[in-house]
Parts: structure tokens; sequence; C-alpha cells
């Protein structure tokens, strides 16, 4: 995880400050930007997207996650799947089956339905046109680089792995802030 965000994140994050240095961008929020995304901007969309789905990937950890979402959100999940159980099979589902490199998300929309999707690359449902929209409250970083150190090969066993380290505390304030 040390090379992963000292050299992955941190690339991301200089490269978009470089990007936006000195355009109308420059003082806007990551979230504003993505949102109003000229998709054809590949330098952008890359690390815009790279940044803020790293910020949101490093604060959906900790060591002393795992556990259950509480609240308001675990009642949208299982109306939404029925129930944790299945909600986890589908996430690690959807990360799973990511063809190639990208994320697997957890959303919420205005109201507090969630939802789940992938998207590839360094995509996320914020940037137009992209995945389920709504707000992303947990992502899944499933690029190799994520986890081909510790698990080769296995990415069932990283999306195992993910599941032990959630932070539902943090999950849980995202879903109240943005549903």
């Amino acid at each position: 995880m040390e090379i992963h965000h000292g050299k992955h994140h941190n690339g991301y994050t200089s490269k978009l400050n470089a990007a936006t240095a000195g355009t109308e961008l420059e003082n806007k929020s990551i979230e504003d930007i993505l949102k109003n995304m000229d998709m054809t901007n590949a330098a952008l969309r890359n690390n815009g997207g790279g940044y803020f789905n790293h910020c949101l990937f490093w604060e959906s950890m900790s060591p002393n996650g795992g556990g259950l979402p509480s609240g308001k959100l675990l009642d949208a999940i299982n109306l939404a799947f029925e129930s944790f159980e299945s909600f986890k099979n589908a996430f690690s589902n959807s990360a799973a089956t990511r063809f190639g490199s990208g994320w697997a998300w957890l959303c919420v929309h205005p109201g507090g339905k969630v939802e789940l999707c992938s998207s590839a690359n360094q995509d996320n449902p914020l940037m137009p046109g992209i995945g389920c929209g709504g707000y992303p409250i947990l992502g899944l970083d499933v690029w190799e680089h994520a986890y081909y150190l510790n698990y080769q090969n296995r990415r069932p066993d990283y999306i195992n792995a993910f599941f032990k380290l959630i932070n539902w505390s943090n999950v849980n304030k995202l879903y109240d802030l943005n549903s």
C-alpha cells in the first residue's frame, strides 16, 4: 500500500495540479471538476479521476475496519440487495468481473437509494455518462497495481481482504452527506 499511495496516488495528484494550474478549474472542488468533465480531455479525466478515486479508496479503509454498515446505510443496502451478504456478493462480483483495470463502486442517489456499478480505468460515477451516477461512497481499486505485489492474479482474495478493512463509519458519513 505504501508504493500504491506514494507512487500512484501521488502521481495522479501532481498531474491533476499541473493540469488545472492557471485555468478556471484551479480553485474548483474535485467533484465540480469531475461532474463537468470534458471527457475528451484525457489528462484531466485520468488524473482527476485517479486523484478522487484514490482519495475515496484510502478513506474507505481502516486497520480497525470490517464489520457492518449501520443505520440508514444498512437499511438502504438491505432494501436494495435484501441483505448485507447479498450486497457483499454483488459488490465482490462487480469488482471481480471488471475486465482489465478499473473500480467497483457503491453509490448513493438523492433520497438514499444505493446502487452498484464499476468503471474502467480512472473513470468514476461523478463523470458524465459513466456507470450508475449518484455519489460514490465506497470504491475498490481493481487495477493490478493495487493488489499484484501481495495477491498476484488472485483478485478475489484481494476483494475479500478489502471487506476486512472497510471503514463503515466513514462510508456511513458519506451516505448521510450525499443521500
